[in-house]
């Protein structure tokens, strides 16, 4: 086994290389580390909606392993595209969310006044 310098495994500067800046290292991370994490904590219930872990590991935290796997290329860095218009069924169903907050502010305002 490979000794380190660093109580890093793996190295800063090989995670860096992969994610090309610190801030998207941080963000690829950390929304990896969640995943990984919510896939542990629904094991027991059987849902087998989360993304298991990409590749054996000695680590217990979330966050070391989402390191090693962007260090072994399992996860890489996908540019979101901005220019992307929404759809005519997500604005309607945006609409429709809208218009279900405001019935229930409404409703929650006259339950508020019945009771007072």
């Amino acid at each position: 086994m490979k000794g380190h310098d660093s109580m890093i495994t793996p190295e800063i500067e090989g995670l860096l290389d992969r994610a090309e800046s610190k801030f998207r290292l941080v963000a690829l991370s950390s929304k990896r580390a969640r995943q990984i994490n919510a896939y542990f904590n629904q094991l027991g219930e059987g849902l087998g909606s989360s993304i298991p872990p990409q590749l054996p590991s000695t680590a217990r935290k979330p966050l070391s392993i989402a390191f090693e796997e962007i260090s072994a290329d399992k996860i890489i860095p996908v540019e979101a595209t901005e220019d992307l218009e929404p759809t005519e069924e997500e604005l309607m169903a945006i609409a429709a969310m809208e218009e279900a907050e405001v019935e229930d502010d409404v409703e929650s305002e006259e339950t508020s006044d019945e009771s007072a």
